[in-house]
């Protein structure tokens, strides 16, 4: 296709040498708005099926169903001297870190920024637009499946206006944060969401993640531990979901039965026969070895359990927490939620609130007030914080 010089209606891109033509238009920029469609029921991986990318003065949908050689593009995307401005940037990184084992940054994650502004916990991108331009987007392709092909007009005027109007609404943020001198708070969150370890999976720990676990203990949750295992490594190897390979429901009734023979683990209700057909040798292996464990490597269930007087502090310091969220105008959610004040509570000293920002804004408070350092009285019907004398 031939690009337009004066980028005066929007690019869809679906040629090798179109993209090696939009690439050049790209090499001054130094902003560019970023984001994706994609589909995951079926796979493990998602299945990328568009990018839009904007700049100040174009905005395009890439098309890497039909483009043979995307490289060009991900050099744009992963030069560090380009800012990549996203909206809930998460499961965009995800899908660009598994393309080339890295991260594009660095980054500017809109919905995070957002929260810092008073704007909300976890703000759509519609309601951000809304918020800081005016704009009322339409809605009507939010089920889209992108994977088919051609794409409407309509559908490319919908995904290209999720990154045409991030671009104009990124200064906007910008300047609030500046003014109000919160720019530099969301370095620390910006740098998390560009950390490898965030998105690779840590195979020890998957069985937290699998329902029912918690009802298990000794050698049962390590079997629970060594199926969770398999069955991750089955979803990647063949690119299903992993519930596809194994339901929670059958890996726990593996765990709690533990069958010794083809016979027995035939038996077990609810088995699928492919399973049986095409793994019967490895699970019955899993069962045997996971079973002989010694007790000092079987996984633990953590009590997150509190007293009644954790309780009770939990709901003095959650008042602090909300008092110092309503000072400065910002998300309660954006600070902790209770659960996290209950682990802190119950001595964990590694959550986000105690670093950073939030440490500044409320989590030294915190801090003080456990310590009997600070404490909370009501004086003209208002809460408000002391220092102890």
């Amino acid at each position: 296709m031939q690009i337009p010089t004066n980028y005066s209606q929007d690019l869809f891109i679906d040629t090798d040498a179109a993209l090696a033509t939009f690439c050049q238009s790209l090499a001054e920029a130094d902003i560019l708005a970023v984001d994706t469609e994609f589909i995951r029921e079926k796979t493990y991986y998602s299945n990328l099926c568009l990018i839009q990318i904007a700049t100040d003065t174009l905005v395009a949908c890439i098309d890497p169903l039909a483009i043979k050689n995307i490289n060009p593009l991900l050099d744009i995307l992963y030069d560090p001297n380009k800012l990549k401005l996203m909206h809930a940037a998460r499961q965009d990184m995800e899908i660009f870190y598994f393309m080339r084992n890295q991260l594009p940054r660095p980054l500017f994650d809109t919905q995070i920024a957002a929260t810092v502004l008073g704007h909300g916990d976890q703000i759509g991108y519609s309601t951000l637009i809304q918020e800081f331009l005016g704009i009322q987007l339409d809605k009507a392709h939010a089920r889209t499946d992108w994977q088919q092909r051609p794409l409407q007009t309509a559908q490319l005027q919908y995904a290209a206006d999720d990154v045409r109007f991030l671009i104009q609404a990124y200064p906007i943020i910008r300047t609030k944060l500046i003014e109000l001198n919160r720019l530099e708070w969301l370095d620390d969150d910006f740098n998390t969401l560009c950390q490898p370890a965030l998105y690779e999976v840590q195979e020890n720990t998957l069985w937290q993640r699998v329902s029912g676990h918690q009802h298990l203990r000794g050698n049962k949750l390590a079997i629970v531990q060594q199926l969770a295992i398999w069955r991750e490594q089955q979803a990647k190897k063949h690119n299903r979901p992993r519930k596809w390979i194994m339901s929670d429901d059958l890996l726990m009734a593996l765990a709690k039965l533990c069958p010794s023979s083809p016979a027995e683990l035939n038996n077990v209700r609810g088995i699928p026969p492919r399973l049986i057909e095409q793994h019967q040798s490895t699970l019955l292996e899993i069962l045997a070895n996971a079973a002989k464990l010694p007790q000092d490597e079987w996984p633990t269930v953590k009590t997150t359990r509190t007293t009644t007087e954790q309780d009770a502090l939990c709901d003095a310091v959650m008042a602090l927490l909300r008092l110092r969220a309503t000072e400065n105008k910002i998300s309660l959610a954006a600070l902790a939620t209770r659960k996290e004040i209950e682990k802190i509570i119950m001595g964990d000293r590694d959550k986000l609130l105690l670093h950073g920002w939030r440490a500044e804004l409320a989590g030294n408070a915190i801090l003080a007030l456990l310590k009997g350092e600070l404490t909370l009285q009501v004086k003209d019907g208002k809460l408000i914080a002391q220092k102890s004398n």
